[in-house]
């Protein structure tokens, strides 16, 4: 297999054929100047030294030079193969609340960090600290969406997190039912892996509990376990609009979210979880033990191995065309000439 780090470069090979063009082009103006001067064959006579085979072989090794330069700056790679690995872990869904009260302040005070902020923190750590395990990705609103299916490309994961953002979510609202349920089917169907759903949330504007409750439930008797991480403070924050404050179009004043801990812990309680306050400094760590409690299975993923870096190979060919280019003069050989390629018939 061979690949390039940055294929976008390669576009500058287009520029190969179109000094390639304006070589042609000029050796033509060349010599259609050079015909209103007498016949070229008796022109040819007045530099006998200057070959005629010379200029095109130097411009051939001035364009491979170009070329394999081009080719060195996109960073070619060899070698990489796709192998499989064998490795113990657990499934691990996080389930990210992406309503507008996440773009609250996370702490008492109001020129801290929104939860949002806070819960990206928490969780790019904690995926740091995944090993062989395999974690998978939704947001969630109005309506829950896969960002990433369960993998084990971390990478891919975090990038995913990063690019939540609130205020692009269109269906508000905090539907935490329908997030444990698209979490809950998003595992693989192997019943000996640990499974485990992580709840970010602020567990504001729940309206139906029960049907929460209820999905925890199910989710349980699946062999899931739910670990809920509450974002926010019990002191009532104002959310933030467009430059603005987000205002009730009812009463007309600031809309204020606070962290509703208490039901956030019945969430983790029914789902045979723990429940951690983001802003806690252990929380990391407990969510860390807790997830270690669950039963690790062997897993089988893809790898690709290291692969080659074969910037050198281009860069010193390169290099072997433009030297060549240097001791390659325009004018004849003079040990070449006194060999007779084709040799006339002599009349008898």
């Amino acid at each position: 297999m061979f690949s390039f780090a940055y294929p976008g470069l390669l576009l500058l090979l287009l520029l190969v054929p179109v000094f390639v063009t304006l070589y042609a082009w000029a050796r033509y103006a060349r010599r259609k100047n050079m015909k209103k001067f007498g016949r070229l064959k008796v022109l040819a006579t007045l530099a006998p030294e200057v070959s005629p085979y010379k200029p095109p072989l130097k411009i051939t090794l001035e364009m491979l030079a170009l070329a394999f330069i081009i080719l060195a700056f996109a960073r070619p790679w060899g070698g990489v193969k796709d192998e499989k690995t064998v490795k113990e872990g657990i499934e691990v869904v996080i389930a990210v609340d992406a309503s507008n009260s996440m773009l609250a302040s996370a702490s008492d005070s109001p020129d801290g960090p929104d939860r949002m902020r806070t819960a990206k923190l928490i969780l790019e750590k904690l995926i740091n600290r995944l090993d062989n395990d395999r974690v998978g990705l939704i947001v969630y609103a109005g309506q829950s969406y896969t960002l990433i299916p369960v993998t084990n490309d971390y990478v891919s994961a975090k990038m995913f997190l990063n690019s939540i953002d609130p205020s692009q979510i269109a269906q508000q609202g905090t539907n935490i039912t329908s997030a444990i349920e698209m979490a809950s089917n998003s595992f693989s169907d192997n019943k000996n892996i640990g499974k485990a759903i992580i709840l970010i949330t602020d567990a504001e504007e729940l309206e139906d509990q029960e049907s929460v409750m209820n999905a925890a439930k199910t989710a349980v008797k699946k062999g899931i376990q739910i670990d809920v991480v509450g974002v926010g403070s019990s002191v009532p924050a104002t959310i933030p609009e467009n430059g603005h404050l987000m205002i009730d179009d009812q009463t007309g004043e600031p809309v204020r979210t606070a962290l509703n801990e208490e039901l956030a812990s019945k969430i983790a309680a029914e789902g045979k979880g723990i429940y951690v306050n983001a802003s806690s400094r252990d929380a990391l760590s407990d969510l860390d033990k807790q997830l270690g409690t669950l039963k690790k299975a062997a897993m089988e993923s893809s790898v690709y191995s290291q692969h080659d870096e074969l910037f050198g190979v281009f860069a010193w060919l390169a290099l072997a065309c433009l030297v060549i280019n240097i001791f390659l003069l325009e004018r004849k050989i003079s040990w070449l000439d006194k060999i007779t390629f084709f040799k006339k018939e002599e009349k008898k």
